[in-house]
Order: C-alpha cells, then sequence, then structure tokens
C-alpha cells in the first residue's frame, strides 16, 4: 500500500484515499491556504480530486509521459 502520509499535512495522517481525495486542496503538503484559494480562483479546483482531474494537469501529465519516452 501507498504510503501517502508523507504527501498529507499531519490533519490528515491516517485517513483514507477516499477522505483525503474529498478533502480541501491544502490537505497536500506544500499547498497554503492562499495558494487553494489562487487555485480555486484561476482553475476552480477546490479539493484534491479536483486538482487530480483538473484538464491542465492531466495535459502536462500526459506531456511530460510521452517527453521522457526514449
Amino acid at each position: 500500500m501507498m504510503q501517502i502520509d508523507s504527501a498529507v499535512d499531519k490533519a490528515y495522517e491516517g485517513k483514507s484515499f477516499k477522505e483525503i481525495m474529498e478533502a480541501p486542496v491544502d490537505a497536500l503538503q506544500g499547498i497554503s491556504p492562499k495558494m487553494a484559494e489562487n487555485l480555486k480562483a484561476a482553475l476552480n479546483v477546490k479539493t484534491v480530486k479536483d486538482l487530480a482531474k483538473n484538464k491542465y494537469v492531466r495535459w502536462a501529465q500526459a506531456i511530460t509521459t510521452f517527453g521522457e519516452l526514449k
């Protein structure tokens, strides 16, 4: 099983993946409440799930995946 605790703030350690995906995006380590506000304003990202499903994030992941192929 993936150790997700190192990727989330202390308040979310030990929570299930389902609970974390529905949590505010600032539940992720390194994302401050101000950054979360900016993501909401710019991209309508409110939850971890919203961020993961965001089309710009998915496009960037696809470009990077294919760009790294040898």
